[in-house]
């Protein structure tokens, strides 16, 4: 199959960039990189990434990151559907997985709504690659026996509005993304819902790039933990028992890079 067949002209195709690190690409996200004629890629995508566009194919920013918008979602549904409409095959390159916080729902019903063709490729979402790195679990038996990921992701004025009693569960591992500005807010209320405030929590900066960074404390720190991380830094908060990093002896563990 020719490198372009995969993407029908007309078709848009939703793709997971990853965390950032263009290694972490699945196969095919960068085969459907290479067939297309126009990308549209997040502020989030790594540079990495986006090298990975042939020369000649159109790149068009739609980022967001901080809250600041280049786009608004409604614009990018429209430069979506005008790029299909124009018989070009489009690949729309959503930094981590698109069904996960990436607003892919909003895309597909618009492009339904108008008869346009689509399918998605998965990518890896930034809490299971921020495990990776710091050689931790998202699940543990007889510690976390599931997992919540949820977003502190706000409009600006918004009050943070989540369901702390089931989040402040001990049994389970929390994601917080863009969870850097309302950590303090976050600390407060899981600790008043009955989370222990020596809970373990791993601070993610930068997944799987280069300058990545891991900072490990405990919950009723965590306002502290995230003093010196950049708003211009995507963060993660990893919360629970299953990420404190003690269940593999030090000496096994190889590249691991943690900062406290």
């Amino acid at each position: 199959m020719q490198p372009n067949e995969l993407i029908a002209p007309s078709q848009v195709w939703l793709v997971g960039a990853g965390p950032g690190d263009p290694d972490l690409l699945t196969r095919k996200a960068e085969r459907l990189i290479a067939a297309a004629e126009i990308v549209f890629y997040d502020a989030l995508v790594g540079p990495g990434v986006l090298d990975l566009i042939p020369q000649g194919v159109e790149r068009v920013s739609v980022g967001k990151r901080s809250g600041r918008h280049s786009k608004a979602q409604e614009s990018i549904n429209d430069l979506l559907l005008a790029a299909a409409k124009a018989g070009k095959r489009v690949v729309r390159l959503k930094g981590g997985d698109p069904s996960v916080f990436g607003r892919s729902a909003e895309e597909m019903e618009h492009l339904a709504a108008h008869g346009i063709s689509f399918r998605i490729c998965p990518g890896i979402t930034t809490a299971s690659a921020a495990a990776a790195s710091g050689s931790a679990s998202l699940t543990l038996r007889g510690v976390a026996r599931g997992l919540t990921l949820v977003t502190a992701h706000l409009k600006a004025g918004e009050p943070l509005k989540l369901d702390w009693d089931m989040l402040a569960s001990a049994g389970s591992t929390l994601g917080i993304y863009m969870g850097r500005a309302a950590a303090g807010e976050i600390s407060r209320n899981l600790i008043a819902a009955g989370r222990d405030p020596e809970t373990p929590v791993m601070v993610a900066v930068n997944v799987s790039l280069p300058h990545e960074r891991l900072i490990r404390g405990k919950l009723s720190a965590l306002a502290f933990l995230v003093r010196t991380i950049s708003d211009e830094d995507p963060t993660l908060l990893l919360i629970g028992e299953a990420v404190a990093g003690t269940h593999v002896p030090a000496d096994m563990v190889a590249g691991v890079a943690i900062r406290a």
